[in-house]
């Protein structure tokens, strides 16, 4: 599954084909984030700069360079493509890696990694004024974490500065992020792959989950058995943190306490997904506690499910999210009139948004490297067409809290039904389809 180093090399290309000729480009990976005292959270990569290099270790830099001339000797162009590619590595140091890990090391980094040449990330402050000469544009990502900044910043100032040595510093600065999250909007076959197995992972721990269920047991217990299976299946980690709400928790979108009793008669919505080889799977499901619906919740849960059919239905090539959205509003709406949570016309509640007050979030997101993935959603503020190989979730829901002014049968009940979807030629492929989702094969499958 894992992407190969011909892909990255084919995408670094990508990204200089798109700069302005005579170019640099500046991409740094994640640095070790301090979690207390001396202990450090576990390291997660930078996604830009796993999506050019899938290397793994923090502090390093790459530099891409599609200019013609050679700069000082530093980064010459190959003379098949006419690009030259650096990769700033913390060198090897047998100390530091009997406490830390092993370390990939300069001497091995440019043949793994595909590059031209490795350089020891401790001379990047002095290299970096040498290698950015010469070149009238640089691209960096203008967001980026302050220490990055700095090295950048110092190395154009100093390169300014030095008249004498006949340096030349670029002159026009970019955002590189415009270009490579619309690279990495649409995917490859090597990343819908993996995605496939992180939506596959994902989905049997839902089921675990579903199997787990039982009176008396505690949110954390089973955000534990998803947990569990996701590293079974070598996934170590959640792509964000879990959500089990069980009860009226679940009207809270963004509950990551899970430390409630679950209760017969409840429901239970699991928001939970794995992240594999960087890229991430997103699912949410909702389910009663006790295996069986009540009436009330099938009827709210059917309503959400057939929402969220109407918007799939719209989800194909040359369609918006917008248009998706519309047609999944108009079942909600319809379904909530005719329960008699709301009243009045179709239309007027669509126009004035009465539904808001009971499904408050939109219709999805892209998906990716990111759980909330890169990539704009309007162009000159219009919705962007959908794509082939575009990846997004699909949730719709609905919460209805205590204190809502509804029938009391309906009170303190959320559902959330979400999906990962990859649009094809014929429409979209659902791919997080091995959890059930039918009123009837969430009871049937409990029932064991």
């Amino acid at each position: 599954m894992t992407i190969s180093l011909s892909e990255f090399q084919q995408r670094r290309d990508r990204l200089l084909a798109q700069c302005e000729p005579n170019s640099i480009c500046i991409i740094a990976a994640s640095s070790l984030v301090t979690r207390s005292n001396d202990t450090e959270y576990p390291f997660r990569q930078n996604s830009d700069f796993w999506y050019l290099t899938g290397f793994n270790e923090p502090n390093s830099f790459l530099i891409l360079s599609n200019s013609t001339l050679s700069q000082s000797n530093v980064i010459t162009p190959g003379a098949e493509n006419k690009t030259a590619s650096i990769i700033f590595v913390e060198p090897s140091d047998e100390h530091a890696e009997i406490w830390h890990g092993r370390r990939l090391g300069v001497n091995s980094a440019a043949k793994k990694l595909g590059t031209d040449l490795a350089l020891d990330v401790d001379d990047i402050d002095e290299e970096l004024v040498d290698i950015i000469d010469g070149h009238q544009h640089i691209y960096f990502s203008l967001d980026a974490e302050s220490r990055v900044e700095s090295t950048i910043s110092i190395a154009l100032a100093e390169c300014r500065n030095a008249p004498k040595q006949s340096k030349v510093a670029p002159s026009i600065v970019h955002d590189i992020q415009p270009i490579l999250h619309a690279m990495r909007l649409v995917k490859s076959d090597g990343e819908l792959s993996i995605m496939q197995r992180a939506a596959d992972i994902s989905a049997m721990a839902h089921v675990r989950a579903m199997l787990f269920s039982q009176t008396g047991k505690f949110e954390y217990q089973l955000e534990a058995e998803i947990h569990h299976e996701f590293a079974m299946q070598g996934a170590r980690y959640p792509a964000y943190g879990t959500i089990v709400g069980s009860g009226d928790n679940a009207c809270i979108l963004h509950y990551t306490e899970n430390s409630g009793q679950l209760s017969s008669g409840d429901l239970v919505l699991i928001d939970a997904g794995c992240e594999l080889e960087g890229y991430a799977a997103d699912i949410t499901r909702t389910f009663p506690v006790n295996g069986k619906f009540s009436p009330a919740q099938k009827q709210l849960y059917q309503l959400v499910l057939d929402s969220q059919e109407a918007a799939l239905d719209k989800l194909k090539p040359g369609n918006t999210i917008s248009q998706a959205m519309q047609a999944c509003v108009r079942v909600i709406v319809e379904g909530l009139i005719n329960l008699g949570v709301l009243s009045g016309s179709v239309d007027a509640n669509i126009q004035q948004e009465t539904w808001r007050k009971f499904f408050m979030h939109g219709l999805g997101h892209w998906l990716g490297l990111d759980v909330h993935d890169v990539g704009i959603y309007k162009i000159n503020d219009i919705d962007r067409p959908l794509e082939i190989g575009m990846v997004m979730t699909v949730e719709p829901g609905l919460y209805i809290p205590v204190s809502a002014s509804v029938d009391d049968k309906f009170k303190g009940i959320g559902i959330r039904i979400e999906d990962d979807i990859v649009i094809s030629a014929h429409g979209n492929h659902i791919m997080t389809s091995k959890v059930p989702k039918a009123v009837n094969e969430i009871e049937a499958l409990m029932a064991k």
